[in-house]
């Protein structure tokens, strides 16, 4: 069982590394006040089919852009937080496997001071020493706890489904006991596509989080149906397939009809197309770019396209060359993440040449 936080929050960011700040408890999902700039009401929400709580339909992903080595410049990434909240989101995805992910999320929103006004999705990888054992999963949600400095997570997800069988439970328990609020799983890989539907099919969760860009669109084979016929939320990872949409495109006016549906770049044209799905209630692409942000954050105000928008918008992509092999093609490409995970990527790498 989750024993309660018994470190201070200076003692625990002085232990890590980061600069310290006062705590806070969760609260409501749309602040009432705080230090920064509240958005305008006109933003694109959905409803979690289980509850009808309602989230803006673009949230912010984490994975590799919020990843940083200890003394490393980070203004960036506070300022992509910023341009985040200040436009409407509030739906923040992480995990204990992302590096330093956590620590950037939990350290920058305690200093913009809206720790409780976050809706915080996170993620369990965790095995045990002996099955049904869940020391791991308690020890990885209470470093997340400390890390995020939450008593309490929204949504905890089984990470890529690793031990799903034996996690979900233990979830399902955490929930009762008011440790957290809604269960999920995730993952992003094709080949795993059929076990996600299955677990949607046959269990009783209340979020999914799932591969899904105008370019992968999989996911309407079976998990998105089945997400709408079990009342089950949907959080969508990749929208961007790792930047190589953006590089698709590059040299590519958008088509005039974009401007029907209110897209002023390609960001949006691609994040409109997904989360204007009936299935879709949040998208949560990655970015450690300010303006890169802002234009993400702007799919949530405009119009929406209709299913024969929708179609047209695939067809106008299916005219660029590449589009169809864009799978094969290198991850971020033109883009480099100097965090925890690629100094390991890179020690490994080094380690196996010699």
């Amino acid at each position: 069982m989750t024993t309660p936080i018994e470190s201070t929050r200076r003692d625990f960011f002085r232990t890590v590394g980061v600069g310290a700040a006062s705590a806070a408890l969760p609260g409501a999902l749309i602040p009432t006040g705080g230090a920064l700039a509240q958005p305008s009401t006109e933003i694109i929400t959905r409803k979690i089919p289980r509850t009808g709580e309602v989230l803006p339909a673009i949230g912010l992903g984490t994975y590799l852009t919020f990843d940083l080595l200890p003394g490393a410049p980070r203004d960036h990434i506070r300022e992509v937080m910023k341009r985040f909240w200040e436009g409407g989101g509030r739906v923040f995805d992480t995990s204990p496997l992302y590096g330093s992910g956590e620590l950037s999320v939990g350290d920058f929103a305690t200093g913009m001071g809206i720790t409780d006004q976050m809706f915080v999705c996170n993620k369990i990888w965790s095995t045990g020493e002996f099955l049904a054992d869940d020391s791991h999963a308690v020890k990885s949600f209470e470093q997340t706890q400390q890390r995020l400095w939450r008593e309490k997570i929204d949504v905890m997800q089984v990470h890529s489904l690793v031990n799903v069988d034996q996690i979900v439970p233990v979830l399902k328990n955490w929930k009762k006991e008011g440790k957290i609020r809604y269960v999920g799983v995730t993952h992003h890989e094709v080949p795993y596509f059929g076990a996600l539907a299955g677990h949607v099919e046959r269990s009783d969760l209340d979020f999914v989080q799932v591969h899904y860009s105008i370019q992968m669109r999989l996911a309407e084979e079976r998990i998105l149906p089945a997400a709408m016929d079990k009342g089950t939320a949907v959080l969508v990872n990749m929208p961007f397939e790792k930047a190589r949409l953006f590089k698709l495109v590059q040299g590519h006016a958008l088509p005039d009809f974009a401007k029907e549906i209110g897209c002023e770049n390609w960001a949006q044209f691609f994040l409109k197309w997904v989360i204007s799905h009936p299935a879709i209630t949040c998208a949560v692409p990655a970015t450690s770019n300010p303006a890169h942000e802002s234009e993400n954050i702007g799919a949530l105000r405009g119009p929406l396209p209709d299913k024969a928008m929708r179609a047209r918008m695939v067809k106008h992509m299916e005219t660029i060359p590449g589009f169809d092999k864009l799978q094969e093609t290198p991850s971020y490409p033109g883009k480099a993440y100097k965090g925890l995970i690629q100094r390991a990527q890179s020690a490994r790498a080094a380690a196996a040449a010699k």
